[in-house]
């Protein structure tokens, strides 16, 4: 059948070329995106709070791999420090030992969220150790690091230091961080960072490049902190050895935070500027917890200007989640293996969860009730049950073969237009990290494909107008292939499953292969639910 006897499909190619060209405007001129998770700091089991900034960042890696990009996904651990070194020993493990078995936890748990990184970095890899070592060299041949004395107040919790007017005094008289952290006067040999000399072009950036802090409220208090002025940052200690030697003293190790900023670079072959992923940098996206904002907002840029070396795109934090209500505690016992969850109610339902249930960027509660509740109404009601009715009735009705398109209603119309505008809205909302509104995006569309299917009701067509019938699911279909595949970066395997189920060639899936339709008569498997409703245990051995 030639184009012309197909309208609708006419509409949506015209629109999808249209779109495809304001995509290509928003494209990296390279081709390249580089994402990143924070290395996460080993001195204590992943939780919850970790997979929620890993599966955050493997959804904008995995979106930008849909749009064409060459990505690159970096995540890993943070091994060094003192926290880790008196981790280690309560453990009665070496710090070696004791580093490779938490780490390999991580890594445990990011293949169990089915993160999708392209390296994962330790910062005791020779290969870190080294490119951390050039990086201070670099550093100090410029002339911004010299060798003092440090005398203030340290949170070993944070790993920072803290300027007096900082500090408050709790009615235990423990002084304690912004943080809650308690703080101890610290004296001690150091080299110290001149960052007070970047005071004024950290400043400049900011205000020059007002995303290169997200959310807005990360980037107001980061821009008041620097605004009252920053003083040299003590960036080697001397009073334990789990560190990375600082080159040319070896009664010194690097602070713990210019040790772990370094592996975004390190990671990329630094200080190799001919390594093959050193065309990767500067990073489009470092994607980090609240609590470490400031020191990749300050600390990091203001490092690679000392260098010489470009600055990153953008540094986004996440907020912090709760359980139930209360704040994640050992001692309470709420603190969540995500390796359970997963367990109990499967790998994409908790994705979708934690992306969906608050707007990214600001702090979260992990709900039972609303956990059950998004799985029910909006995964196995909403997409599972649409999916399934449109597919069922192709198999019943349709010879089990993707109809052909037929001639288009105005109702057809519209919803393949919302269809086709998807992935580029979708596209503007991810580069700002909207992931949340970009999900919501997605169930417009799904509530307005439940509510077509509904009004058409293909059912009750197959008496009275067969070839309708067959143009509605066919709408259905092509509406249904676009959802599925702007949702693989959120829920990777179930989207996997109903695309096959469409008809789908792995070949397919991304989002230039939407300009070309799926040829009619294309035979399409038994459907099967996606989505299965979630009933609680006791409720099933109630019946």
């Amino acid at each position: 059948m030639g184009q012309a006897s197909r309208p609708g499909c006419a509409i949506l190619a015209s629109i999808m070329m249209t779109d495809t060209a304001t995509r290509d405007t928003t494209r990296d001129m390279t081709g390249r995106f580089y994402v990143t998770t924070p290395i996460y700091y080993v001195n204590g089991a992943p939780h919850i709070g970790h997979a929620y900034t890993s599966i955050a960042a493997d959804i904008v890696a995995r979106f930008n791999r849909l749009s064409g990009k060459d990505v690159f996904f970096l995540t890993g651990t943070d091994e060094h420090g003192q926290k880790v070194e008196q981790a280690a020993q309560a453990a009665g493990e070496a710090p070696q030992a004791f580093t490779d078995r938490i780490s390999a936890d991580f890594r445990s748990v990011a293949d169990a969220m089915n993160i999708s990184y392209d390296d994962f970095i330790r910062t005791t890899d020779p290969r870190h150790k080294a490119g951390a070592q050039a990086l201070w060299e670099k550093v100090a041949a410029n002339g911004d690091i010299y060798l003092g004395a440090y005398e203030g107040w340290y949170a070993l919790r944070d790993e920072a230091f803290y300027s007096e007017d900082e500090i408050t005094t709790r009615p235990d008289g423990t002084k304690v961080a912004p943080t809650g952290a308690p703080v101890e006067w610290m004296q001690e040999p150091s080299y110290f960072f001149k960052l007070s000399a970047y005071q004024d072009r950290l400043l400049e950036l900011y205000e020059t490049h007002p995303e290169f802090i997200g959310p807005a409220g990360s980037r107001n208090e980061i821009v008041s902190f620097v605004k009252q002025g920053l003083r040299d940052l003590s960036v080697s200690r001397t009073s334990f050895r789990w560190g990375v030697p600082v080159p040319g003293d070896s009664d010194h190790v690097m602070y713990v935070w210019f040790d772990a900023l370094a592996n975004y670079l390190t990671a990329l072959g630094y200080p190799d500027q001919n390594a093959p992923r050193m065309a990767f940098w500067p990073a489009n996206l470092h994607m980090v917890g609240k609590d470490i904002a400031r020191f990749h907002a300050v600390y990091w840029p203001a490092f690679l200007m000392a260098a010489g070396i470009d600055v990153p795109a953008r540094i986004f934090s996440n907020g912090w989640w709760t359980v139930e209500g209360e704040k994640m505690s050992k001692s309470v016992g709420n603190v969540i293996d995500p390796r359970d969850l997963v367990a109990e109610f499967g790998l994409d339902p908790v994705r979708f969860f934690l992306i969906r249930e608050v707007p990214f960027g600001g702090d979260s509660d992990l709900s039972r009730r609303s956990l059950i509740n998004r799985m029910n109404v909006e995964l196995a009601n909403d997409l599972g049950n649409l999916g399934q009715r449109t597919l069922s009735l192709i198999a019943r009705n349709c010879g089990g073969a993707l109809p052909a398109q037929g001639a288009r209603t105005a109702e057809d119309n519209h919803l393949l237009a919302q269809a086709s505008l998807l992935p580029d809205i979708m596209t503007q909302q991810i580069s700002r990290v909207a992931l949340t509104e970009a999900l919501e995006e997605v169930w417009k569309l799904i509530r307005a494909c439940n509510a077509y299917i509904d009004h058409q009701a293909p059912w009750a067509l197959k008496k009275t107008d067969p070839e309708r019938m067959a143009a509605v699911l066919r709408v259905l279909a092509d509406a249904l292939r676009i959802i599925a595949t702007v949702l693989q970066p959120y829920m990777p395997g179930s989207m996997d499953r109903m695309l096959t189920q469409l008809g789908v060639e792995p070949g397919e899936r991304h989002f230039a292969a939407l300009d070309t339709p799926l040829p009619a008569g294309r035979a399409l498997p038994k459907p099967e639910g996606i989505f299965p409703r979630f009933v609680e245990p006791e409720a099933e051995t109630a019946k």
